[in-house]
């Protein structure tokens, strides 16, 4: 990458380059730099995508703006410098054709396959086991929220450096209604009180040895997200505060909402170059 093609260069001058006498010297004690964290990314991208109903595409990979959802996701990550490695998590019955389809993209950008479980929570499992050793903490990214920001990125993983865990997530601002269990039609127990209650989103970023403990710990009660195993150590967990427009896909409809996101989003800064075959539509 750039910054560190600038940093080995910059190691290669002559000393007396470095240390010139005729700059001011400071009357105030440097701060010493602390080391950046090493971050990795899981994208699962192993679901069954059933909700999304199109014969053609599982969600993660169907096209968007030019290119595959997943690599939306994917790309807000590829290009910082504190990001190591990004994992993607597929199903077994996909690897052939995600192979055809992405093997130039997963090349050329450095992205390292995982063949995921039957269930999410088997997914991660899986791709935990593929870290790096260099690796401090984990960030768990759904592969069809194609709508992140660099901002946002930026904010969760400063709170999770910070605290240990940290996630994305908005305040509830609907109304909620519980129904009678297995009423027909559904009818209204309850009007639920809203107060407190967040809508959590991804990246959920955490201590590498946090998560990593909490999978290990994990009982045959799926977990609803990744920060609900954390929480179950006994870790508090930081919510910080993310965006409507930080959209998962669910239905073939919500391509066009994202569609219209993308438009206004701010780019993200190119991973190396462009894409290669980025537009081409070989999912089928």
């Amino acid at each position: 990458m750039a910054h560190r093609a600038a940093c080995d260069k910059l190691a290669k001058l002559p000393s007396e380059r470095l240390a010139d006498s005729s700059l001011p010297t400071p009357d105030f004690p440097l701060a010493e730099s602390s080391p950046m964290p090493r971050y990795a990314v899981i994208l699962p991208a192993a679901g069954r995508s059933e909700r999304f109903r199109d014969p053609a595409y599982k969600k993660p990979f169907a096209p968007l703006a030019g290119r595959a959802v997943w690599l939306h996701a994917a790309e807000r990550f590829l290009s910082r410098p504190d990001v190591r490695q990004v994992i993607v998590v597929i199903a077994e019955e996909d690897r052939d054709e995600f192979q055809m389809k992405f093997g130039a993209n997963l090349a050329f950008l450095g992205v390292k396959v995982c063949v995921g479980g039957a269930e999410r929570a088997d997914s991660i499992a899986a791709a935990l086991k593929l870290l790096d050793a260099e690796i401090e903490f984990v960030a768990v990214h759904d592969a069809a929220r194609p709508c992140l920001t660099d901002a946002a990125v930026d904010d969760v993983f400063a709170a999770a450096a910070n605290s240990g865990a940290a996630i994305l997530a908005m305040p509830v601002a609907a109304t909620l209604k519980r129904v009678v269990p297995d009423s027909a039609p559904p009818t209204i127990a309850e009007t639920v009180d809203r107060r407190g209650l967040w809508e959590a989103q991804t990246p959920q970023v955490f201590r590498r040895d946090w998560l990593e403990a909490a999978y290990a710990g994990r009982t045959e009660q799926a977990p609803t997200d990744d920060a609900a195993l954390v929480e179950r150590l006994g870790h508090a967990v930081t919510l910080v505060e993310g965006s409507p427009l930080n959209i998962k896909l669910t239905a073939k409809n919500d391509l066009k909402l994202a569609e219209q996101i993308l438009k206004v989003l701010p780019k993200p800064p190119a991973a190396g170059g462009a894409h290669p075959f980025g537009d081409d539509d070989l999912w089928r």
